[in-house]
């Protein structure tokens, strides 16, 4: 049957063929009604012979790039896409429009819309695009903005990156990756070119494709990692003071050293090509606490220093005896009630183990080795605890007074 668009041709019938017609037979002439029949069958076969020669059609047919030749009784653009089951879609193009009448030799064009991740200035999002290529699409796109680049997906299965539309419909493409760019044919698409470098992608890695302002297609790979990087940071230790009735007004001395604490915070990090894009704080906490430093006061009143009179000259002649037993000098009070720490201060700065830079003197008060063994120590003084060294320097107060000590001698007075 013709197409619901094709015309019928009204059929002229030259008057020769129907002269056998009007001629009598068997002595009688044809009644008009079968003439009129006649005439009507004749119409029928030749105008059904005219209709087929309109109706039939070869036309070209692009689907997507893909073209065809189509030979076709259809009369409409419409027809020939539903007879090869072509379904066209409210975002496709068809040209010419779907209901136009069909000629001979046309042209149709069809390009299916595709949606692709469009990343403009910053920002992602979703468009749709009939274009055949990613340049095609980029050129179209360039007005959106300075910064237009088509966000390659990835597969589900392999991690490869896809694209809904190839690179170009023929010619090289850039391929910048790991501070290196290289050119590879981009006529097969995305993936294939990636595979003909030799380019593996990570899990996180992302593919995108740009349009230089001049030169070929440029497909960008970044590099992702995303990790948990864990930071330590210590916490100063806090000082207090406390009273200390063991030592004199003015002495200070650490009962408690202070420890430093420590902070760890453990954050999610993200870098794109070795640079820190993002930092998500996933935890902060006290995982070692610190000590307070307590430093004790002295309290106690400091002795008097009392001053002897002189007691009489008695000469050796004259009381032998007295003479022999008469003790050691021991000017100052009990050697208990004297400021030990403001003299090893002065001798050794405090520092039990210290030696003097020729090595003859050694500890708190700077005993020679001669003088720690005659007051009872063995070994070395710098050796002793420092309350051994503190006793046995009582002992050669008692013997000798703070003249064993001529330049800080007084501080036992402090």
């Amino acid at each position: 049957m013709p197409g619901h668009l094709d015309v019928w041709n009204r059929v002229r019938l030259d008057s020769s063929l129907l002269a056998p017609l009007r001629r009598p037979v068997g002595g009688r002439s044809i009644r008009p009604r079968a003439i009129v029949a006649a005439i009507a069958t004749f119409a029928l076969l030749g105008g059904g012979a005219v209709a087929y020669g309109v109706a039939h059609k070869t036309v070209s047919v692009d689907i997507d790039g893909k073209v065809t030749r189509v030979s076709t009784y259809s009369g409409s653009v419409e027809g020939v896409l539903d007879a090869r089951g072509i379904h066209v879609g409210a975002r496709d193009t068809v040209a010419p429009g779907a209901a136009s009448a069909l000629l001979d030799g046309s042209d149709i064009v069809v390009r299916h819309a595709k949606l692709v991740r469009v990343h403009v200035d910053g920002a992602e999002t979703d468009v749709w695009t009939t274009a055949l290529s990613a340049d095609e699409a980029l050129s179209t796109l360039k007005t959106r903005g300075g910064d237009v680049r088509l966000v390659a997906s990835r597969s589900a299965s392999g991690g490869r990156a896809e694209l809904p539309v190839g690179l170009t419909t023929g010619g090289p493409v850039d391929v910048a990756v790991d501070g290196q760019t290289r050119t590879t044919d981009g006529a097969r698409g995305l993936s294939a070119a990636l595979s003909r470098l030799g380019i593996s992608l990570g899990a996180l890695d992302r593919v995108s494709i740009e349009r230089p302002t001049a030169g070929a297609v440029r497909v960008v790979v970044n590099r992702v990692f995303i990790k948990n990087v864990t930071d330590l940071t210590p916490i100063p230790f806090d000082s207090t003071e406390q009273p200390d009735a063991a030592r004199f007004v003015g002495q200070k001395s650490v009962t408690t050293a202070g420890v430093a604490g420590q902070r760890t915070t453990v954050n999610h990090v993200t870098t794109v090509d070795g640079t820190e894009t993002a930092r998500v704080l996933l935890s902060d906490a006290v995982s070692v606490a610190p000590v307070t430093e307590v430093v004790g006061v002295g309290t106690k009143d400091r002795p008097v220093a009392v001053t002897r009179a002189a007691a009489p000259a008695v000469t050796a002649a004259a009381a032998p005896e007295r003479a022999a037993a008469a003790p050691s000098p021991n000017v100052g009070g009990s050697a208990d009630s004297l400021n030990w720490a403001a003299l090893a201060a002065c001798e050794s700065g405090g520092r039990a183990t210290a030696v003097s830079s020729n090595g003859l003197y050694h500890g708190l008060y700077q005993f020679s080795v001669g003088t720690w063994g005659a007051v009872g120590g063995s070994g070395l003084p710098s050796e002793a605890s420092a309350d051994e060294q503190t006793m046995r320097a009582k002992i050669l107060y008692d013997r000798s007074g703070p003249g064993q000590w001529p330049h800080c001698g007084p501080q036992l007075f402090s």
